[in-house]
């Protein structure tokens, strides 16, 4: 056994008498980052309040809309990035506020007040 563990010896790793893994093939469970145990995606769960929803789905339309209109002219190479950058943070706001859920308050563990369930 400890010859299949050296580095390159084997790009299986045996996890049972019955069960192999092969790391060089793509596991659709790894791969869809909130697959459950039985390979089914499951919804981020809702950690931004309605009316913070609503203000980041109006101001990310908003900066998407301005980013566009100011790409469209455009004078220098900085312009061009610093508009780019204020589609791509519209964009993250909107979809963000679409589907309620922040991947950043869900890693620092932010749960605003009237989410938080009593127990």
């Amino acid at each position: 056994m400890s010859q299949l563990r050296r580095e390159g010896a084997n790009p299986c790793e045996r996890r049972s008498d019955h069960e192999t893994v092969d790391h060089n093939t793509p596991n659709p469970d790894r791969l869809a980052g909130n697959a459950g145990a039985h390979g089914r995606w499951h919804w981020p769960s809702v950690n931004i309040t309605p009316i913070e929803r609503f203000g980041r789905v109006v101001l990310g339309v908003a900066a998407v809309v301005a980013g566009a209109l100011l790409l469209v002219s455009a004078a220098s190479a900085v312009a061009v990035v610093l508009e780019v950058l204020l589609i791509a943070a519209g964009l993250d706001l909107a979809v963000t506020g679409t589907l309620g859920h922040c991947p950043l308050y869900a890693k620092l563990g932010h749960v605003p007040q009237s989410l938080r369930r009593s127990s």
